[in-house]
């Protein structure tokens, strides 16, 4: 199996990412490294990260930027450029994951392509329990979850499904952000997110866009690579329509590269954006 780098993005909600990072250590196959992606938060997520640093066995590198509004894109190219590893799993600081989460991606990868999987949507009652406790034991507190089937485990239809499902027509390009993983030399052939996507939206789908212009396959992981999704409110929409807008112009000019990505964090004499 490649090298690994689970690469969680997060802003502000230390208690999410505390059940996150707890149920990263329930897992059956750990990644070589966490790299952790975070758009501004303050001393209560550092000290949280600093006290996870001491519980792991893997390095975890806290990759951390100025809270300038929603710059998940830029974060995003940020952590990528650190991490160590050949293969990238990416996820959001609000999951909990399956304990054969990083092994399904692991099992799933292959050669030219890029994988995205789905989430169990966690009702706000079983979060608040879950928080309160500071537990990752979803079937002890939960009630009125949404996407039920999506927390159904079947290693046999991984490699039958992967190429059929949501992968053609209005599906061609769908992907959930949090719930993904690249081969790092894939991403830098496309120059990571775009960052003239700022707020919530699209961004992965533009990235998902560009990495098909350039010939990596999509391959959907079902019922596999499970993940729970903690409930919280919705992001603003402000921003969607332009980034819906960026997302057609990368379909309509068969877009591969974007301008405005990873490289710049790979030149070490630039300063800081």
């Amino acid at each position: 199996m490649p090298t690994c780098s689970l690469v969680i993005s997060t802003y502000n909600w230390p208690d999410a990412l505390r059940l996150c990072l707890l149920s990263v250590m329930e897992q059956t196959i750990l990644p070589d490294e966490i790299v952790i992606c975070d758009d501004g938060s303050g001393s209560e997520t550092n000290r949280l990260i600093e006290g996870f640093k001491l519980l792991f066995k893997i390095p975890i590198l806290h990759v951390w930027q100025p809270d300038e509004g929603f710059q998940l894109a830029r974060i995003r190219n940020k952590g990528f450029a650190a991490a160590n590893g050949d293969y990238l799993i990416q996820i959001d600081g609000d999951l909990i994951l399956h304990k054969n989460f990083v092994k399904d991606h692991l099992h799933f990868c292959q050669t030219n392509c890029f994988a995205t999987g789905s989430r169990v949507l966690l009702s706000q009652e079983t979060t608040s329990a879950l928080i309160k406790q500071e537990s990752i034991a979803i079937a002890t507190y939960e009630a009125n979850s949404r996407n039920f089937f999506n927390r159904l485990r079947i290693p046999a239809l991984h490699g039958l499904l992967a190429e059929r499902y949501k992968n053609k027509g209005k599906h061609k390009y769908y992907v959930k952000g949090c719930n993904m993983a690249f081969w790092k030399s894939d991403i830098l052939k496309v120059n990571g997110y775009n960052e003239s996507f700022t707020g919530w939206g699209r961004e992965d789908s533009e990235l998902a866009i560009r990495l098909i212009n350039a010939g990596v396959k999509k391959r959907f992981l079902k019922f596999g690579g499970i993940s729970f999704h903690l409930f919280h409110a919705e992001a603003s929409r402000e921003m969607e329509q332009k980034n819906i807008d960026l997302m057609k112009r990368a379909i309509a000019e068969k877009i591969i590269r974007t301008s405005d990505g990873i490289d710049y964090y790979l030149k070490p004499a630039q300063h800081e954006r």
